[in-house]
């Protein structure tokens, strides 16, 4: 008797598991690019790591399979970008694309005062969230609010600028570009607004684009359309990084054979019988097998001379 051969389901999962850096285009949602490639790749378990706003374009990491665990544990969290601004110009959305609240024309900024100036944006700073944000307060988010033109009470937040740079300047038209690292949670139109701000004629973003995210760079990147093509040709795996490129930053341990199925199983390790780092308290590591593969994060409590498995990225 011949076995019928089973058919494909649409959305079955693939033989391969990593993360897909997408440069994101214009226009599209960080969840656009998540519909479309569900397309492409016929993969439903997909996630990304750190939202981009329609109007951005750039470096968006988009977790394929059993990587997507690591969305919400990913260790570099630092990103970059780059920013154009326009001075002299406020709005509600603290952008060009939003309703302009203040017009004070075109100023006299001289590009050594703006130096002077944005060097007060750099290391820890406070920011106001803005209400064209995704943020929720009481269950909402303020996005929604601020459609409905309610604006409601926000606390400052700490955030830090480890870089800030001054990359062009035109002094006739007062506009000018600036590269920015930093840390999760930065509005870089916030940035810009409250550069102007200081500056006294107020300021716009006109155009983002992220550089880098989760570790990944522009030359990590493919479009959504050569993405396409390397699907076509199959050579999608060429660009897959393994998800353990990302927990690179972190101190590894290593396993022999037997603990190596102890981890995987669960099973607390004793920290006396393993290669462990020098690190004081808890602390999370990334987990090397017995064959050198990155196997998960492990909670390392030095305390109760432990190991615990924390996200295990082998098996399904």
């Amino acid at each position: 008797m011949v076995e019928r051969q089973k058919q494909q389901k649409p959305f079955e999962e693939p033989p391969y598991n990593g993360i897909l850096c997408i440069d994101k285009p214009r226009s599209y949602t960080s969840f656009d690019v998540i519909a479309r490639m569900r397309g492409i790749l016929k993969v439903k378990r997909l996630g990304h790591a750190g939202t981009l706003d329609p109007m951005a374009t750039g470096v968006l990491p988009i977790l394929v399979g059993r990587a997507t665990r690591a969305c919400d544990i990913l260790p570099d969290q630092e990103k970059a970008y780059r920013a154009s601004f326009q001075l002299g110009l406020t709005s509600d959305t603290q952008d060009i694309w939003g309703k302009v609240t203040a017009r004070e024309g075109v100023p006299k900024i001289a590009q050594s005062h703006l130096e002077v100036v944005l060097d007060g944006f750099r290391g820890q700073i406070q920011q106001l969230p803005p209400m064209y944000s995704a943020l929720q307060v009481g269950g909402q988010r303020l996005y929604d609010l601020a459609r409905q033109g309610i604006e409601v009470e926000r606390e400052k937040r700490s955030v830090e600028i480890t870089r800030l740079q001054l990359l062009e300047f035109s002094a006739e038209q007062q506009r000018g570009v600036i590269e920015v690292q930093c840390s999760k949670g930065t509005y870089i139109r916030t940035l810009c607004h409250d550069i102007g701000q200081a500056l006294g004629c107020g300021a716009v973003m006109t155009a983002l684009r992220r550089i880098q995210a989760a570790g990944f760079s522009e030359k990590d990147c493919v479009t959504l359309e050569q993405l396409e093509r390397l699907v076509k040709d199959g050579r999608m795996e060429d660009y897959l990084h393994p998800v353990g490129e990302a927990f690179a930053p972190l101190a590894p341990v290593w396993l022999d054979t037997s603990r190596t199925r102890m981890f995987l199983n669960g099973v607390p390790l004793d920290l006396r019988k393993i290669r462990w780092p020098d690190v004081q308290g808890r602390g999370t590591v990334r987990v090397m097998g017995s064959d050198g593969s990155f196997l998960g994060t492990g909670e390392l409590d030095r305390e109760a001379g432990v190991l615990r498995a924390q996200k295990i990225f082998v098996g399904r």
